[in-house]
């Protein structure tokens, strides 16, 4: 336990003196997790937890029954961090939502990376702008390899008339990692550009989103 640990060292203390940046992740999961077992402290739980997915990538998409077959995690543990991390990401969303202007391929990215980049299918997303740029709606389109008879300007376009929407910037993830567009990516671009110019909506980007990097077709001129 945590008994002969001077109160400067034991997280909940720590959090309190020097603020929650300071922790170390092990740190942060112990005092969610509150307690440990009669032979094993909370921060060596915390440890193990992190170790056994290798990091956060794993451990936030992580099911109860997953969590429970570590030793030390029953099912209150287990909903306990599933809640925590259910928060964290509302509290990403809320602060994303909140008239967020993108102004840049980087403000586009960030926007959706950590929600697109972890992705095991190809999921193509548009995100609805207004003549300030600032989001108005984010939509799923279609989830599947990219090809041009799948991914129907119809689709794209209504959903704009729907929103007023002024502009549009697209997004897929590309599941291995590697954000360079491929021959299809720019075929389908260029067919939504050239759409959006009869229509009145400008297609702004075509961003292709990799594992924390991504390929603007704008910047590297492909549309």
């Amino acid at each position: 336990m945590m008994k002969d640990v001077p109160d400067a060292d034991r997280p909940r203390e720590r959090l309190i003196l020097d603020g929650a940046g300071a922790l170390s992740l092990q740190e942060l999961f112990a005092i969610i997790l509150r307690s440990g077992s009669k032979n094993e402290s909370v921060l060596q739980l915390s440890g193990r937890l992190i170790s056994h997915f290798k990091g956060l990538d794993l451990l936030r998409e992580a099911s109860v029954e997953e969590l429970e077959e570590i030793k030390g995690i029953g099912r209150a543990k287990a909903v306990q961090l599933l809640a925590s991390f259910e928060v964290g990401k509302r509290m990403i969303r809320y602060q994303r939502d909140s008239q967020y202007t993108v102004g840049s391929p980087e403000d586009g990215a960030n926007y959706v990376m950590e929600e697109m980049r972890s992705l095991q299918q190809e999921h193509f997303v548009v995100l609805f702008l207004n003549t300030k740029n600032q989001v108005l709606h984010k939509s799923t389109i279609f989830i599947g390899s990219l090809n041009s008879s799948i991914v129907h300007p119809r689709e794209v376009f209504k959903e704009a008339v729907r929103r007023s929407a002024a502009a549009m910037i697209c997004f897929h993830n590309h599941p291995s990692g590697d954000p360079t567009p491929s021959r299809e990516d720019i075929d389908v671009t260029k067919r939504l550009v050239a759409c959006g110019k009869m229509l009145g909506v400008d297609i702004l980007d075509h961003i292709v989103i990799g594992d924390r990097k991504f390929t603007s077709l704008k910047q590297k001129g492909m549309m």
